[in-house]
């Protein structure tokens, strides 16, 4: 990769503005397509505005373990590394870490140039998106060459946004599938632990570790944040 390369790749992501990002974080257990639309301006031209509309297909998160680490990761660490991640197998057994892959969909890509503001453009995207209500759609604003490098930015915040949701949904059905709690005993403890708290307020901060423990904040927050108005 030349000097101008190198300097395109970085103007391209310093100048990228994500305006929104999916609603729902990246499927744990499965693929999720997310589609998007990039608004850009064209360089050479006064007001004229391009859009492009595509997908990008994000894989099944993949599970890095520390047994992963030690067979195929530690290329060239000294054998203090190795040591370590002996260490982590036999102490940390749970500790895991996730890769996550991404496809661009270019035969999905399509684009259109529209006469205006860049301004006007923006507002007009954001409202068709916001009447068709798909909660897996993005709009980003970056530069119209190479336009594919902005959408690593997008790749990037989604992935930041997904990452504690796809982690803590591992974690619990590792635990069901070691047997240490169904889900059912999961789900009669946390609404135990509810009934306590919206009764006496020093148990919130309890049912709060509790939901952060089996990786439930999220679907539970309206309930949780509901009792700490309420008390």
């Amino acid at each position: 990769m030349d000097e101008k390369q190198k300097f395109d790749f970085w103007y391209a992501v310093e100048n990228t503005t994500v305006i929104k990002t999916p609603q729902r974080h990246l499927e744990t257990f499965g693929q999720t397509l997310v589609r998007y639309h990039l608004i850009s301006e064209l360089m050479d031209s006064v007001n004229k505005i391009r859009v492009r509309e595509g997908s990008i297909m994000a894989f099944r998160p993949q599970i890095i373990t520390p047994d992963s680490f030690v067979d195929n990761m530690l290329e060239g660490f000294d054998g203090e590394s190795a040591e370590y991640m002996n260490w982590l197998k036999k102490n940390n057994p749970d500790l895991f870490i996730l890769k996550y892959g991404f496809s661009i969909k270019n035969q999905e890509t399509n684009d259109h140039i529209i006469s205006n503001s860049l301004k006007h453009v923006v507002e007009k995207v954001e409202l068709a998106v916001e009447n068709k209500n798909d909660p897996n759609t993005a709009i980003l604003v970056g530069v119209d060459k190479p336009w594919e490098v902005c959408l690593l930015k997008l790749m990037v915040e989604i992935v930041q946004t997904s990452a504690t949701g796809n982690y803590n949904d591992i974690k619990q059905q590792r635990n069901i599938l070691s047997g240490r709690q169904s889900q059912a005993e999961i789900a009669q403890e946390i609404e135990d632990e509810f009934r306590l708290a919206s009764k006496n307020a020093a148990r919130i901060e309890q049912l709060g570790r509790l939901l952060e423990k089996h990786g439930l904040f999220e679907k539970y927050q309206d309930r949780f944040f509901s009792i700490v108005q309420s008390r």
